[in-house]
C-alpha cells in the first residue's frame, strides 16, 4: 500500500511541478512506524472517524511549504499514511513562508492549538525558541539518532542551547557550484580546495573565454562572510560586523582578495548590477559562467533552463593562506520539525516527526524536491546533487548564515552595495573599507 501511494504522489509531482527525480529503491518503515502501525486503528463504525485535530486528540501542524510543492505533496502523504496507520487525524495547514514567519508567533502568543510546526534551523530555534519542547526522551524512547544525520543533530543542538529541540529535515549545504563541462574543457581535474587553486582555475576557465565566477545581490554578502569567516573564523566575524570593527586587518585582506581576482577579470561583468536569479539562470545555467556560490537547492531551481546533459560540481568554500578555518566548515544545515512545549499529544507528534523524517517519505520528499535525505538509510541521493554528497559529509564545524556577513542587519546593504562594486571593479580594496567606516559613523 505503501510503495503504491509514494509511486501515485511521485508520478502526480512529475506531471505537476516537472521536478525531476532520482532512482533507487524505497527503504523499509521506522521503528517509530511499525509501532505507529500497531495502533489499534480507528473506529469507524456507527459513523466513527479518526481522532479529530483540534479538540485535544488529534494533532494541528501547521508548515512552510506551499500544498502545491514538492515539499508539501511529500509531507501531505506521509500524514496521510500516518492518519491510516493510526487513526489520529492531522489538521495540515501549509502556511507558506510569508503565513508562517508572519503568523506563527502571534498565534502561539494567543494560545491556537498548534501541536507541531516547520522552518529553518535558525529561525525554529533562535526567533521562536522559547515556545520549543524538549525532544531529548522523545529522541531516545525510539533510539531516532541510530539513522539520523549525526552533524544536522549537533547542529540542532548548538541552536538550541546544547539540548535536542528540533528534528532535521530536507538538509542543505552552501558552497561553490560549477558547470562540470567547463572545468573538462579547460583541463581542471581537481577542483580548489585553496584559494590559490580557485586563482588558477579561474585564470584556466577566462582564457577559454567563459566567465569564471558569477553571483548577485541576493548571494554576495555570502562571498564576504565566507572569505572573512575562512581568515579569523566565524565568531570573530561576527565580533567584526556586529561591532563595526573595519579597521580589523581580516576586512581589508578580504577586499583585496576580491580586488585581485575583479582585476584579473574573474567576475562577471555584470556582477555589479546583477539581480537575483539573473547569474544562475542567465550565466550559469546557459553554460557562460563556470562556478556560483550558493545552496544545494540550486541545480533544481535551475534545472530546466540548465537541461538535462548539464553535469553539477560542487566544492567547498577554498582555504585561504594563513586562515582559521578550512573547507569542512559551513553554512549547512536544514529545514526543522519542532513540537510546541504546550502540546498535550507530544508523543503522536514525534511519531508524525518520525514518518516525515525517515523511510520512505524522507525519500519521496528528497526525490520530489532535489534535495538531500535526512535519514542516513536513504543512501542513495538523487543524481542531480550526487556531487554534493562528499562535501555535506566533510562538514564538521557549522556557519549561520553567510558566515557572519549578515550578522548586523543595518550593515547588510552598505555590504552588499560596496561588494558588488567590488567585484565589478568600480572601487578598490580601499574604497569598499572607507565606505564602510563611513557608514557604521
Amino acid at each position: 500500500m505503501r510503495k503504491r501511494m509514494m509511486a501515485l504522489v511521485l508520478a502526480s509531482a512529475m506531471a505537476v511541478s516537472l521536478t525531476a527525480c532520482g532512482g533507487g529503491q524505497t527503504t523499509g518503515t521506522t521503528a517509530a512506524q511499525e509501532a505507529a502501525t500497531a495502533a489499534p486503528a480507528a473506529d469507524n463504525s456507527q459513523g466513527g472517524a479518526a481522532e479529530q485535530a483540534g479538540d485535544g486528540s488529534g494533532l494541528v501542524y501547521w508548515s512552510m511549504w506551499e500544498a502545491t510543492e514538492p515539499q508539501g505533496q511529500a509531507i501531505q502523504a506521509a500524514v496521510d499514511q500516518f492518519t491510516a496507520d493510526t487513526g489520529i487525524s492531522v489538521d495540515l495547514q501549509f502556511k507558506g513562508r510569508t503565513g508562517i514567519r508572519e503568523g506563527l508567533q502571534p498565534a502561539l502568543d494567543a494560545g491556537t492549538n498548534i501541536d507541531l510546526f516547520d522552518e529553518d534551523i535558525d529561525r525554529v530555534n533562535t526567533t521562536w525558541g522559547q515556545y520549543l519542547m524538549d525532544l531529548e526522551d522523545l529522541a531516545k524512547a525510539v533510539d531516532y539518532e541510530a539513522t539520523a544525520n549525526a552533524g544536522l543533530m549537533a547542529a540542532c543542538r548548538e541552536v538550541g542551547g546544547g539540548t535536542l529541540k528540533s528534528i532535521p529535515y530536507q538538509p542543505n549545504v552552501f558552497a561553490f557550484f560549477y558547470n562540470q563541462a567547463i572545468f573538462d574543457e579547460v583541463g581542471i581535474t581537481k577542483a580548489p580546495a585553496t584559494w590559490a587553486e580557485l586563482d588558477d582555475a579561474c585564470a584556466k576557465i577566462k582564457e577559454a573565454g567563459y566567465t569564471p565566477i558569477t553571483c548577485d545581490d541576493a548571494y554576495i554578502v555570502c562571498m564576504f562572510g565566507y572569505h572573512m569567516s575562512r581568515l579569523v573564523g566565524e565568531p570573530k566575524t561576527e565580533e567584526i560586523v556586529k561591532g563595526g570593527l573595519w579597521d580589523d586587518p581580516s576586512v581589508t585582506a578580504t577586499a583585496e582578495a576580491y580586488a585581485d581576482f575583479a582585476d584579473k577579470g574573474y567576475f562577471s561583468e555584470t556582477i555589479a548590477s546583477n539581480v537575483w536569479p539573473a547569474g544562475q539562470n542567465q550565466e550559469l545555467a546557459l553554460g557562460t559562467a563556470a562556478m556560483y556560490l550558493n545552496g544545494s537547492w540550486l541545480p533544481n531551481e535551475v534545472k530546466d533552463m540548465a537541461g538535462d546533459d548539464f553535469v553539477w560540481g560542487c566544492f567547498s568554500y577554498p582555504e585561504v593562506e594563513g586562515g582559521t578555518d578550512g573547507t569542512d566548515a559551513a553554512n549547512y544545515g536544514a529545514q526543522v520539525l519542532a513540537i510546541n512545549k504546550d502540546s498535550q499529544n507530544a508523543e503522536n507528534a514525534f511519531k508524525l516527526i518520525c514518518y516525515i523524517t525517515q523511510g520512505e517519505f524522507d525519500k519521496m520528499l528528497s526525490d520530489l524536491s532535489v534535495g538531500i535525505p535526512a535519514d542516513s538509510n536513504n543512501s542513495e541521493w538523487p543524481e542531480l546533487i550526487a556531487c554534493v554528497k562528499p562535501v555535506m559529509e566533510s562538514m564538521n564545524t557549522r556557519y549561520p548564515w553567510a558566515a557572519g556577513g549578515e550578522a548586523n542587519a543595518d550593515m547588510t546593504p552598505i555590504i552588499k552595495e560596496n561588494f558588488l562594486k567590488l567585484c565589478g571593479g568600480t572601487i578598490d580594496a580601499q574604497g569598499f573599507v572607507d565606505a564602510l567606516k563611513k557608514a557604521g559613523n
